[in-house]
């Protein structure tokens, strides 16, 4: 496999996307809204913990694909993704706590993680470019 840490982290995140999918689909069903977000508060963090996923995802995994590409160093990217992963579980999570009037520690920590392995891994493109080209 060319790309083996982007392969497998693109497939943790997409069923992290499907688990969270069925999320969304079964508080549709139970508040009758299929469209929205209504007025029901679980299904708008639902939404909105698959949507951030969703919004993040791409960038990551793109990012992830070009290190693979270029021979980056593959434990440092292999650990940049599992932190990558791990926030994503903890965005997800927090979010579940949050709502329930608990902390917001793990959703703190889960946007903080994926911030900065979305910064290392962009800072590390920009510095494999520079290297080369410039």
């Amino acid at each position: 496999m060319t790309l083996p840490v982007t392969a497998l982290a693109t497939a943790i995140c997409a069923l992290m996307l499907i688990f969270m999918k069925f999320k969304v689909i079964g508080q549709r069903i139970k508040t009758e809204t299929m469209f929205g977000a209504g007025e029901d508060a679980k299904l708008k963090m639902v939404r909105g913990a698959h949507g951030n996923l969703a919004e993040n995802a791409p960038i990551a995994l793109i990012l992830m694909a070009l290190l693979e590409m270029t021979s980056a160093h593959h434990w440092t990217l292999t650990g940049l993704a599992a932190l990558f992963l791990i926030a994503r579980a903890l965005h997800i999570y927090g979010m579940y706590q949050h709502h329930g009037n608990g902390s917001v520690r793990f959703r703190q920590a889960g946007v903080m993680g994926t911030t900065l392995s979305i910064v290392a891994m962009a800072l590390w493109v920009i510095y494999l470019f520079a290297k080369v080209n410039l």
